[in-house]
């Protein structure tokens, strides 16, 4: 029945009840900003995308048997995504493929160590921590410094498109370098004496030789060569996400909070702190 104020207002009967209907509409959905700016996006969506790398400990792996993601690089980013109020969402990517994942925007957030090269596609915030570059060696294969391994005579082993492959290339590119889909296989040459190391880095090796130690040995030559590590995300106008991650990274690193998690997932590997090299900081 239409009321006396529907009826005086001259409103027929379909209006009024089109009008009253409208009052429990759902309001539609607003669409997404054109080239909405990354922590505008993490924020109103409530997530925060980090690239998952399978067989990547300590720093990133995922459970076989359950599907849970761990490594440092996650606990770091979940306390991030803590700060900021919204969730991790773990987008398992490669090494080959971070670069089109970053500029497609299918991730917010990795951890690479920057180049030039990689600093035209990755906008990096400053270094959370420095790691040292070694290798793991073949029983009997003990070289002391770059030098010995960058001849024709020294078969180096990589796991392709890391960014340990880039380093091998990089500093002993003279040496027989033969790649390997994997960590796991290119490690396994090494074992077999098809390869005399493979070039990683302190923290990745010391895991793998807790795990296996047949594997090899490790050996940090000189001069050491260290890595920053840096959250990377793609590149957007508004760099307010950077700026956060820069500010969030200055305060974790000064309170000890970085080195707290770093010692905590090398212990999930029975890695203690002074497994470590003593002329190894980080």
């Amino acid at each position: 029945m239409l009321s006396r104020r529907e009826f005086g207002g001259g409103l027929t009967a379909a209006a009024a009840v089109r009008r009253r209907g409208s009052d429990h509409t759902t309001p539609a959905p607003q669409p997404v900003p054109a080239n909405e700016p990354n922590l505008a996006r993490i924020l109103r969506t409530k997530r925060l995308r980090i690239a998952g790398l399978v067989g990547e400990e300590p720093y990133s792996y995922k459970d076989p048997a359950t599907g849970q993601w761990g490594g440092f690089w996650l606990t770091m980013t979940r306390n991030l995504a803590m700060e900021l109020g919204v969730e991790v969402v773990v987008v398992e990517s490669s090494w080959p493929n971070l670069p089109a994942d970053l500029q497609a925007s299918k991730i917010d957030l990795c951890y690479l160590s920057p180049t030039a090269q990689r600093g035209m596609f990755v906008d990096f915030a400053n270094s959370l921590f420095y790691d040292t570059y070694a290798i793991v060696a073949r029983k009997g294969f003990a070289p002391k410094g770059w030098a010995e391994l960058d001849v024709p005579e020294a078969l180096v082993a990589v796991d392709i498109g890391s960014a340990r492959e880039e380093t091998a290339r990089r500093f002993s590119g003279n040496a027989a370098i033969t790649g390997f889909k994997t960590r796991d296989e290119a490690m396994l040459a090494v074992q077999s004496g098809r390869a005399d190391c493979f070039v990683a880095t302190v923290f990745l090796a010391l895991a793998v030789l807790k795990k296996n130690p047949q594997l090899g040995e490790l050996i940090v030559p000189t001069p050491h060569l260290r890595a920053a590590v840096c959250p990377g995300m793609p590149y957007d106008d508004d760099r307010r996400f950077r700026g956060v991650v820069d500010a969030w990274g200055e305060d974790t690193r000064g309170i000890g909070q970085i080195r707290a998690w770093i010692v905590t997932g090398l212990g999930n590997f029975g890695v203690a702190p002074s497994d470590l090299p003593l002329d190894v900081s980080y």
